[in-house]
């Protein structure tokens, strides 16, 4: 990661790529379990919002190391939670 900057772009890129694959999904499949698909949106949609509030607002006290390993655990959660997005809606496919 090479700045906040990058870090917020990667996150609405990601985030923006699971709500696109949800509406995908709602319009090829119709009504068919279109209640979970807007709840995993709303998922993503809030944990998008959590990840900027943490990248925004980092404790006061920390040392330069210490943000460096809080930017990380930032991308980290990202790359996890996406990733738990992308598995719950392909399991809705079956």
């Amino acid at each position: 990661m090479a700045n906040l900057r990058n870090l917020k772009k990667d996150i609405d890129y990601l985030v923006s790529e699971v709500v696109s694959d949800c509406y995908t999904y709602m319009y090829l499949h119709g009504e068919e379990k279109r209640e979970q698909v807007v709840k995993l949106i709303e998922e993503v949609v809030y944990t998008r919002n959590d990840l900027f509030r943490r990248a925004n607002n980092p404790d006061k006290s920390f040392d330069k190391k210490q943000l460096k390993k809080h930017y990380k655990d930032i991308y980290s959660d990202l790359l996890t939670n996406v990733d738990n997005a992308f598995s719950q809606l392909s399991e809705l496919t079956k």
